[in-house]
């Protein structure tokens, strides 16, 4: 890592008061042009400390940037991450408050519920199939605290800025029809995806790394280092299979999956 612990420090307090305040801050790329990958994962993780110390509680993980369309546009060759807290859940078909977000954008993906402990370092998909206890359609609302494009330079946020950012998550909604991993092949589970009765996109779960266990697969190896796991009961998204909704009040969002069931929340 390049920065020090009290750069780290103010860079996670910086986030969390404009996570609270609505209002974006500038890129972290731009304020520290030598940061590093390690770097950004230190500040998310300082970040979800400052929200665990005021009672939040870990619920689970988010992978994102699993397309090859993605991670080419940010010059890296694999996904990134994030950590999932209990006030980041929403009911299905139930109201999400708009007015506490910042530049909301809805994606819709699978998510798998933890049935067993899942520990890296050689984890494969059929190890993640085997651990699920089960998988069901779930929309991911997105939110980004620091601006998307500097308002100087017209520079776009890089890799370093959305990992910091926890990975840009900041909710979900858990579909309510539960998919054994037996029973389907989750490769071909598509979605189309509504806003307010429209379609906007449509997408197949194969589009995330080939199959949406690699990425959860990915995630266990990627933390074992830190000593971390998988845990039982644990949520995660396993990354999106479209492009981002942009979602605005008053605006309801739908993922139909067909016989997989279907996901929707009304931003209120």
């Amino acid at each position: 890592m390049t920065l020090s612990r009290e750069e780290i420090r103010a860079a996670a307090e910086r986030l969390d008061r404009a996570e609270k305040t609505r209002t974006q801050i500038r890129q972290l790329s731009l304020e520290y042009p030598e940061i590093t990958i390690e770097d950004a994962y230190a500040i998310q993780k300082t970040w979800v400390e400052i929200k665990v110390a005021a009672g939040r509680v870990v619920k689970g993980h988010k992978i994102g940037l699993t397309s090859k369309a993605m991670q080419s546009a940010l010059s890296i060759d694999e996904p990134d991450s994030g950590i999932l807290l209990d006030d980041m859940f929403f009911a299905d078909g139930g109201l999400v408050p708009s007015d506490r977000f910042i530049a909301t954008r809805v994606e819709a993906e699978l998510a798998f519920i933890m049935a067993k402990r899942l520990a890296g370092s050689n984890c494969t998909m059929f190890d993640v199939l085997n651990a699920t206890d089960f998988v069901v359609p779930a929309l991911e609302i997105l939110d980004t605290r620091i601006e998307r494009v500097d308002q100087v330079t017209k520079s776009t946020r890089k890799i370093f800025d959305t990992v910091a950012d926890n990975a840009a998550n900041a909710g979900i909604v858990l579909g309510s029809r539960p998919i054994r991993t037996a029973d389907a092949d989750l490769r071909w589970i598509g979605a189309l995806c509504f806003r307010n009765g429209q379609l906007e996109e449509t997408g197949l779960a194969a589009g995330v790394l080939n199959h949406p266990a690699t990425a959860v697969a990915w995630l266990a190896n990627k933390i074992a280092p830190l000593g971390l796991a998988l845990e039982p009961g644990q949520v995660v998204l396993a990354g999106s299979f479209i492009r981002p909704i942009e979602a605005r009040k008053g605006d309801t969002i739908q993922a139909d999956c067909g016989a997989h069931g279907s996901v929707s929340c009304y931003f209120a």
